[in-house]
């Protein structure tokens, strides 16, 4: 991982301990990391949380202790000591995390993720005629159901799904643009129902979430056309992409606790935005022999698009292999 590699993780800590309301800042724009100085440990520091410490209203060692656990979950970093007043010190790993990270999606296929953190757990929601609490409910059925819940829909007692209600009938969409129009903004937020759900342009999410699916499925029949197939192993310049697929089981916990499916689309989302800029140097050029690492790059790709599919599968949308 590069020093920028770093700084970024370090500012998506920042910005997921934000998003989850445990910092109440406003993220910086980037984040310095240098080698730790005396008293410091590890491969790097960051003073990040000394300087966030006041627009937080916390005091830096506990702004510290928020983002370390963030930190510690993204994939190249193997350990993170808070020292002095509120240093964050980060040790490197090797290359191995994040190629146990592809070989652990592509072992669980789409149902990575999926786990029991809200095993023992029983949920009851009761019916609601409206369209986006039906398609909210059903959607947060499957996304419970993932994380180990027992999930009953009743008509006369239980949780009660009120989303802003949708202006409109969604479903001259089609299907799919429908759903997606209901779960993608936050239930508090007014959904719109118009055509920019159907054009095929990079400004429409759920089209550029099934663009980069339907792209990682072709370079695998492309590969296979080359006679080589997937092959987990480093990928430089990949550190985005990584993180995002290794926060992936965490998003599906929050948007099960929390009754947020507009969390796992927003994430289907930030998979696909950091994986379309992987997929040129997938196979190889002109006259190029299939090498270590396109197939590195090309197991990457795939294990990218099975999240897409599998979160898709669970918002009750289609991931097609063809676009």
């Amino acid at each position: 991982m590069t020093p920028v590699e770093l700084s970024r993780t370090v500012l998506h800590a920042v910005r997921r301990a934000v998003d989850e309301g445990e910092l109440r800042v406003v993220p910086p724009e980037k984040v310095l990391v240098a080698p730790p100085g005396p008293g410091g440990c590890g491969d790097y520091a960051t003073n990040v949380a000394l300087q966030l410490a006041r627009p937080a209203g916390q005091p830096p060692q506990r702004v510290a202790e928020i983002l370390r656990p963030r930190l510690l979950g993204a994939p190249g970093i193997s350990d993170v000591v808070v020292t002095g007043p509120g240093f964050l010190n980060i040790s490197l790993a090797d290359a191995e995390g994040a190629v146990g990270l592809v070989r652990e999606i592509l072992r669980c296929g789409s149902r990575y993720g999926h786990g029991d953190a809200l095993s023992g757990h029983t949920v009851r929601f009761r019916a609601v005629r409206e369209v986006r609490a039906v398609v909210q409910t059903e959607a947060l059925d499957r996304i419970l159901r993932s994380q180990g819940a027992v999930v009953h829909l009743e008509d006369d007692h239980g949780t009660v799904v009120r989303p802003v209600p949708a202006p409109a009938d969604p479903f001259r969409l089609g299907p799919d643009a429908a759903r997606w129009a209901l779960l993608y903004p936050a239930p508090h937020d007014r959904p719109r129902i118009g055509d920019e759900h159907l054009v095929q342009r990079e400004s429409n999410p759920l089209f550029r979430v099934r663009y980069a699916h339907a792209r990682t499925r072709a370079l695998l029949r492309n590969a296979a056309d080359l006679q080589y197939r997937p092959e987990p192993g480093p990928v430089a310049d990949a550190q985005s992409l990584l993180q995002v697929l290794a926060d992936h089981p965490r998003v599906l916990v929050a948007a099960a606790t929390h009754r947020a499916p507009d969390r796992l689309a927003r994430q289907l989302v930030a998979v696909a935005d950091a994986v379309l800029p992987l997929l040129p140097a997938v196979l190889p050029l002109g006259d190029e022999k299939p090498s270590a690492a396109h197939r590195a790059r090309l197991a990457l790709a795939e294990a990218a698009g099975t999240v897409l599919a599998g979160g898709l599968s669970l918002l009750g949308i289609d991931a097609p292999d063809h676009l």
